[in-house]
């Protein structure tokens, strides 16, 4: 499958995860999983660290996966695919798109998004996803050469911090500003069928959906909190 903006036309992207610690962050674990999305019926699959990427692309080769890699530096709040040794890394894993933090915050290391993203296209020619917070974010991202924007970190920055996603206010305004190829995803807070509805009426060209169907760890302690009282 492709990833232009009409091949993911009102399409559910799975973000297959799992916590450090969990017995579900297997990679033999974490590609069954996105084999079971993929089968019933998921456009692609979200994926983070080369290894899972890997697992994934060797059991299901025709797969879409969108690819990131979670490293924290003590310098930068940026963990999404912070830099260029983890842009390289996911991309020779196998990933068909490179999913990283697209918002205004200071990177590792003093790097900058416009030169990542212009080293991408130069070096690699990866098509990216910008994970962003706002508005003026995701349309800047396009502006640099993104061609997925996300709405992945809204309520997860220090300028979103008191919002909760998912971020269906962002999703008119930014299809209105970015261009036509330019496709575009709600992620985040994602917990229904109804609401992933909501997000494509909203705007968006498809959907990424995590923790409501692949998040056991935090699904299973969220059931076990409640029924304590």
């Amino acid at each position: 499958m492709r990833p232009e903006r009409a091949a993911l036309k009102g399409g559910l992207i799975v973000s297959v995860q799992a916590p450090e610690g969990s017995p579900m962050r297997h990679p033999d674990v974490i590609a069954a999983m996105a084999e079971a999305s993929l089968t019933q019926g998921a456009i692609g699959v979200r994926l983070e660290s080369p290894e899972h990427i890997g697992a994934v692309r060797r059991r299901c080769p025709g797969a879409l996966i969108v690819g990131l890699w979670k490293r924290t530096f003590a310098d930068s709040p940026v963990y999404i695919t912070p830099g260029w040794e983890e842009i390289r890394a996911v991309w020779a894993a196998g990933a068909d798109v490179i999913a990283l933090d697209a918002t205004a915050r200071p990177r590792p290391d003093g790097q900058e998004l416009e030169a990542l993203i212009r080293r991408c296209r130069d070096d690699l020619g990866a098509p990216l996803m910008a994970d962003v917070d706002s508005v003026a974010n995701g349309l800047r991202a396009a502006q640099l050469g993104c061609t997925w924007v996300g709405t992945t970190l809204y309520g997860y920055t220090e300028a979103t911090a008191t919002l909760r996603p998912p971020g269906l206010e962002l999703l008119a305004p930014l299809r209105a500003g970015l261009p036509e190829t330019v496709s575009l995803i709600c992620e985040g807070g994602i917990a229904s069928a109804p609401g992933a509805m909501a997000a494509l009426g909203a705007g968006a060209d498809a959907v990424v959906v995590g923790t409501a169907i692949t998040g056991v760890d935090l699904q299973v302690a969220a059931y076990v909190k409640a029924l304590a009282g």
